[in-house]
């Protein structure tokens, strides 16, 4: 194991000693602090999983794929097996806490909180197919049954709302979320309410759908995956939804890379999703090669790459785990935050 630095990616836009957004992490950067994170490289890494047993089929891990993520049974047991198994042993410590508490309190009646995981990282990164293998890979084990995901994407703001507010352009950046209806969902989650909706987010027509939502029902865990589900609190929203996980991950990457998979997954949608008639993103489908790679760099460079530099990286020395992949999408090396 070795200590694992939080400085900003070599590849990025900020480089070393340049000021990184968000200033609580900026103790963490500097080199002369200790990291708060030890770094497990993946063979070891792998060793931990024990006698965790692999629960999932070829078949199985297929439908978790994301666009051009080369998931295997390998990636699976060596990485997400291991990493199933130390969520679920902090999920027994919190029960275990949350009955102490009870005992204390002298209120045994009431139910166990739900435990709650956050998932951040870039657009492209993954986190998509890391929050759907956990949501499989959890409810094996006999402590947490039912387990529920739901995105931020459902706390947009819809576009008629973006394009009142003026921010259309800025979709995915922080100003673009309901963070106070979020915060109200994942809060009553917590809390125990019997059913809780999020809305509907559909990427077919790239906005919220009147009238349909995700209904929550009392889970053991929620994941909560989004872009900047770790934002801190501030000023203005004194409680940020990051305050009410018990575990959260970053999943990262060279910022070259993810442009890379950007692009591939760009074109790649081109025969998929952009090719239906309902499609908010039909009109790209017929866009050949080189006029389809230029225009999702144009994207990256406009849009997701500032992002990622100003508001999404700059969380991620606040996660509990960070997940770091090399260019072939593999995850190389884990970095733990210390206890």
């Amino acid at each position: 194991m070795a200590e694992y630095s939080t400085a900003p990616d070599p590849a990025s836009p900020v480089s070393a000693g340049a000021p990184v957004p968000g200033t609580d992490t900026q103790a963490l950067i500097r080199p002369e602090y200790t990291s708060p994170f030890t770094e497990i490289d993946r063979a070891e890494w792998a060793r931990l999983a024990g006698e965790t047993p692999m629960p999932l089929t070829e078949q199985e891990i297929d439908a978790f794929r994301g666009l051009g993520e080369p998931l295997d049974l390998a990636e699976v047991s060596e990485v997400y097996r291991p990493l199933s198994r130390l969520i679920n042993q902090y999920a027994i410590a919190a029960r275990e806490m949350h009955q102490r508490t009870r005992g204390f309190l002298q209120r045994d009646g009431e139910r166990q909180s739900p435990f709650v995981i956050g998932i951040a990282g870039s657009v492209a990164v993954g986190k998509s197919t890391v929050a759907r293998i956990l949501r499989d890979l959890l409810a094996r084990w006999p402590e947490t049954p039912r387990v529920e995901l739901v995105t931020t994407d459902g706390f947009l703001y819809p576009n008629a709302e973006l394009h009142r507010r003026g921010i259309s352009a800025r979709k995915g950046f922080p100003e673009s979320y309901d963070r106070r209806a979020l915060l109200r969902f994942v809060s009553q989650v917590k809390a125990g309410v019997d059913e809780v909706c999020a809305p509907h987010y559909s990427h077919l027509v790239y906005d919220i759908v009147p009238g349909e939502f995700t209904v929550v029902r009392q889970p053991d865990i929620l994941i909560v995956e989004g872009l900047n589900v770790l934002q801190p609190p501030s000023m203005q929203h004194p409680l940020a939804v990051s305050d009410l996980f018990d575990f959260s991950l970053y999943v990262d990457a060279r910022t070259s890379d993810i442009q890379q998979w950007y692009r591939n997954r760009f074109l790649h949608l081109r025969e998929s999703a952009f090719s239906n008639p309902d499609s908010y993103f039909r009109r790209f489908a017929t866009l050949d090669d080189e006029v389809a790679a230029a225009l999702a760099d144009e994207y990256w460079a406009n849009i997701n790459e500032p992002n990622l530099i100003e508001n999404i990286r700059p969380t991620r020395a606040r996660a509990t785990l960070v997940l770091r992949k090399e260019a072939d999408h593999r995850v190389q090396k884990v970095l733990l935050r210390k206890l």
